[in-house]
């Protein structure tokens, strides 16, 4: 990895305190398209990332939207000696699987229409699913890299995605009013880069429990309610072996 590259690109994990937990309140759509690592503990050994990269089938994406999130969750997430890069934590694995299930279905968004623009504080207003609009945002972003570099994503170098993707986070990539890729890219897939990497391993992404480890946090809060008097400002012991929801299943 460049080491000029490094601090820029872990911006995008720098950010997270700005994001909330909770996504999404998708904008307008985009393209006009209506319709230093932990000591090693006791646990039993985890897969390599390589192994489980392999044997992910994709739910949701194809293989040219598959190719486009990882190599997003690559650059945002590099591999540095606090984490390893955004793939082999699993990144990849958590947004596919979130666009495939109930969430990315709009199960629980009213989609009866009529579709009136509404202003940010209204919330998700289109007849999109969460996981039509992640996709077409995706189609977007890969328009602009085939404009600008006439390659595809997987080809850029860290650099230049990392460039290209502060562009597009700046509103500096939009076409127009109706090609929003930076309110799709800030509103939509950066939410779900930071659940992939905060989220429990259970759900796929932050595998061997990385990002909690990078941090600090020792796992599943309810066993952890005097620790946070005891511990308040100070570095929790337990948090180096940090637990999981499958550690209890």
């Amino acid at each position: 990895m460049n080491d000029q590259l490094a601090p820029g690109r872990r911006a995008f994990l720098r950010r997270v305190g700005d994001v909330s937990g909770a996504a999404l309140a998708l904008p307008a759509l985009v393209g006009g398209a209506v319709a230093a690592p932990a000591p090693a503990t006791d646990a039993a050994p985890a897969p390599s990332p390589e192994a489980e990269t392999a044997a992910h089938a994709y739910l949701s994406l194809g293989p040219q939207e598959a190719a486009c999130v990882a190599a997003l969750v690559d650059v945002m997430c590099p591999a540095d000696t606090l984490t390893p890069k955004g793939t082999d934590c699993g990144l990849h694995v958590y947004i596919d699987r979130q666009l495939a299930g109930s969430w990315g279905r709009g199960d629980q968004l009213y989609r009866q229409g009529p579709w009136h623009p509404g202003k940010p504080q209204h919330g998700y207003q289109s007849p999109l699913t969460p996981e039509q609009y992640v996709k077409v945002g995706i189609a977007a972003l890969l328009r602009v890299v085939s404009a600008r570099t006439g390659r595809g994503i997987e080809q850029l170098d860290a650099g230049q995605l990392d460039a290209l993707l502060r562009d597009v986070a700046d509103g500096r990539a939009d076409a127009d009013a109706q090609h929003a890729l930076g309110a799709w890219f800030n509103d939509a897939f950066y939410p779900l880069f930071v659940q992939a990497c905060y989220a429990d391993p259970m759900y796929g992404g932050n595998r061997g429990k990385a990002h909690w480890r990078a941090i600090g946090y020792p796992g599943l809060p309810a066993f952890h309610g005097r620790d946070v008097v005891q511990f308040r400002g100070r570095a929790l012991p337990s948090a180096a072996s940090p637990q999981s929801i499958e550690d209890f299943s």
